[in-house]
Formats: structure tokens, sequence, C-alpha cells
């Protein structure tokens, strides 16, 4: 099985929020970015330099498991690390504007 390579970040967009189809696994998603992206500023705050990678365990875990237990699918920072963060931040971005669904279903009248 040959695995699908893309070019760019806005040919992976649509198979990230396919990945990503279920609200559960979003709201995790969005769940663990959060708590991640507070720890790291609360570790900036503090300079506690060292322990910054840290930040990234509740971000990454709660979203691996959403995509393990929920979505029943691998996660797509394993393949593709950067579009992946840039993926949740756009998800996060059109989940906080209350544009997602809107995306979601442009995707799915795109696959039909």
């Amino acid at each position: 099985m040959t695995q699908q390579r893309f070019k760019s970040f806005e040919e992976f967009w649509p198979y990230y929020l396919a990945e990503h189809s279920k609200p559960e696994t979003r709201a995790l998603h969005a769940l663990g970015t959060t708590a991640g992206l507070a720890c790291a500023m609360a570790l900036v705050a503090k300079r506690k330099w060292r322990l910054l990678p840290l930040a990234l365990i509740p971000a990454y875990g709660t979203a691996w498991l959403a995509h393990f237990l929920v979505e029943k699918n691998k996660p797509a920072t394993f393949d593709y690390p950067l579009w992946s963060f840039i993926g949740d931040y756009k998800m996060i971005g059109l989940m906080i504007a209350g544009k997602l669904d809107e995306e979601v279903e442009n995707l799915g009248s795109r696959e039909e």
C-alpha cells in the first residue's frame, strides 16, 4: 500500500480534517492543545526552559488518545508532524470562530 504524499498544506488540510471526523476527537484535540499551550506559557513565565518539552505531553497525549480510542486511526503527526501541528491550530481557530462545522460540510461536499 503506497502512502499518499502531500506537496502543500492546502493538499494536506482535507486529509487532516477527514482524519478528525468525529466531534469528540476535535474536542479532545482542542482540550489537549489548550492545556499544552497553558503549560508552555506557565513554564516560560517561570523561566523553566528545560521543562518546556513537557508541555507537549498533554497536547500530544490527549490527541493521540483521541485517535486511538475515538477515531480509531493513526495520528497524522506520525507522518506529517509540521503540517499536523499547523492543522491543530487551524482547526482550533475555526472552532473558536464557529466555522469548523462549515469547513467539515464543505469537505464532505467535495468528496461526494
